[in-house]
């Protein structure tokens, strides 16, 4: 089945996602686009970066729109025809996997960058995380409290409690928090640039599951789901960002990219990269 991505089409694409991330920021946080404007104590958490950000989706988009001829641009879907392999929709293969949809995944990157971004810019500047990690030891000692009433406590399984406690009494607090810290600040630029989105994407739910076992709800379960969707769809989600020109220097473990193939050439010629 074959079909045309045309420049209207991707106008639509745009649309989409400009209503996506002004909903998930109405929904799923407090004054995102009514709040502060700006705060230089607060630099990524205030207003004027999603106002920015949604100028960007709409840039982006019609950026990508420019680039496809007026006649349009053909995408031919084949079915796999190997014995035992279960086929996915068309649209779902499109989405994971054709870079003409990737401003559809801007709204959601733009959100949960900004959210980490907040995150780890609170806990670089503010206090207890980069100074010997009070803060993480105050967050760390409630969790592992037990109501000696009921016997349980924010955390659920007895086997983290323990790991918890552990890391308590040997003070591993003491750099753990400056990791915490650091990391999220890390994952959110990574989303933002688009900058090996998958690993970014993947490490930031390595901190929610880890935020939801020590019994902390917030934003977690909602970052948790869509961070998901951002891992699924990492060959393309980072395409309107650095990971254009990154993945295809750096590949994958089952394609290797420029930076790390070479070509083998007789002796006394000179060695080429690879350029697809």
């Amino acid at each position: 089945m074959n079909s045309h991505i045309t420049k209207q089409r991707v106008y639509v694409f745009t649309g989409i996602a400009a209503i996506l991330y002004i909903a998930l920021g109405l929904i799923f946080a407090d004054d995102f686009f009514t709040g502060t404007f700006f705060n230089s104590d607060a630099f990524f958490g205030t207003s004027w970066l999603s106002w920015a950000l949604l100028i960007a989706i709409i840039g982006a988009g019609v950026w990508q729109a420019s680039q496809i001829a007026d006649a349009g641009v053909e995408i031919k879907d084949t079915a796999t025809t190997t014995a035992g392999q279960v086929d996915d929709p068309i649209w779902w293969r499109r989405l994971l996997g054709n870079t003409y949809y990737a401003v559809l995944w801007l709204p959601i990157r733009f959100f949960v960058a900004q959210e980490w971004l907040s995150a780890g810019e609170h806990k670089i500047r503010g206090d207890g995380w980069m100074d010997g990690g009070t803060a993480l030891k105050g967050y760390w000692t409630n969790a592992v409290a037990v109501n000696p009433e009921t016997g349980k406590g924010p955390i659920t399984y007895d086997w983290f409690r323990d790991f918890i406690n552990y890391m308590l009494n040997h003070e591993w607090y003491t750099w753990f928090a400056k990791l915490v810290a650091v990391g999220e600040f890390l994952v959110g630029l990574g989303l933002l640039l688009g900058a090996l989105v998958g690993i970014a994407a993947f490490f930031g739910t390595v901190l929610n599951f880890n935020f939801m076992m020590a019994g902390t709800v917030s934003s977690n379960p909602v970052l948790f789901g869509l961070t998901v969707f951002i891992i699924l769809g990492w060959k393309v989600a980072g395409f309107l960002g650095l990971d254009r020109w990154l993945l295809p220097i750096l590949g994958t473990p089952w394609n290797p990219g420029k930076l790390v193939h070479r070509v083998d050439t007789p002796t006394g010629a000179q060695p080429t990269h690879r350029t697809a």
